[in-house]
């Protein structure tokens, strides 16, 4: 098995123009969204395009606005040979950790695909050991891979959704805002009003103090590992 080389983020069909050349057929595209949350589950999304078969326009869904998004979650919906979303709940993030968590919604999606991928093309630093096929896990690679840029948005979009359905449920808290992220707003609301079953028991976060300033993070909480970056909300 050949492991197709790095390239520059503006090719952003680079990767899949390689597999395909080398007999790959179903390449799939996964990426997850929420690792950085203090609330609500993480979402990961799994995505297969036909070659020649891809919307114009795929990139990153942190670099694209909201409504931009909505409008590609449709047409790829529309034009995938196949995708999936799945998610890993609080409970279980805070029994496993949310790497763990994130690494579980990924084999989620790809479990629930409908056609088998021959070749996964992952966002992130490490492969997903648990499943036996070829695959790559790639750096930033929502923004070097249509595929996953694909499943970035498709994950995103789902669960930003699924994020202001909360807000109804949990007033006050300003889930259709911030949709979970460690926000002022957010961690001012949880302040006042305390922790819902939706916050993550397993992360710190920082109280706001009235003059703006920023307190130590609360005691008996573990804060996010080192590697774990925390990614903006994104519009």
């Amino acid at each position: 098995m050949t492991t197709p080389r790095k390239r520059p983020s503006t090719s952003t069909l680079a990767y899949e123009r390689e597999l395909w050349a080398q007999g790959y057929v179903h390449l799939c595209g996964i990426d997850e969204v929420g690792m950085g949350c203090l609330a609500g589950p993480v979402v990961a999304a799994a995505c297969i395009f036909r070659e020649g078969q891809i919307p114009n326009g795929i990139r990153d869904s942190k670099l694209l606005t909201a409504k931009r998004r909505e409008e590609l979650d449709v047409e790829i919906r529309e034009t995938a040979l196949s995708f999936a979303i799945a998610s890993a709940t609080v409970e279980e993030i805070d029994t496993i950790n949310i790497l763990q968590a994130a690494r579980l919604a990924m084999r989620r999606a790809i479990g629930q695909l409908n056609h088998p991928p021959h070749y996964l093309l992952i966002d992130g630093r490490f492969p997903i050991k648990e499943i036996a096929l070829p695959q790559q896990a790639i750096i930033k690679g929502d923004r070097k891979s249509v595929s996953i840029g694909a499943a970035s948005i498709l994950a995103k979009v789902f669960r930003d959704r699924l994020m202001a359905e909360m807000d109804t449920t949990y007033p006050g808290y300003g889930f259709a805002q911030h949709k979970g992220y460690g926000s002022e707003l957010h961690r001012k609301a949880m302040q006042n009003l305390g922790v819902t079953p939706l916050h993550r028991k397993s992360f710190s976060w920082t109280p706001v103090r009235e003059d703006g300033a920023e307190r130590v993070p609360e005691a008996g909480l573990s804060p996010l590992p080192d590697e774990l970056s925390v990614e903006a909300p994104g519009g």
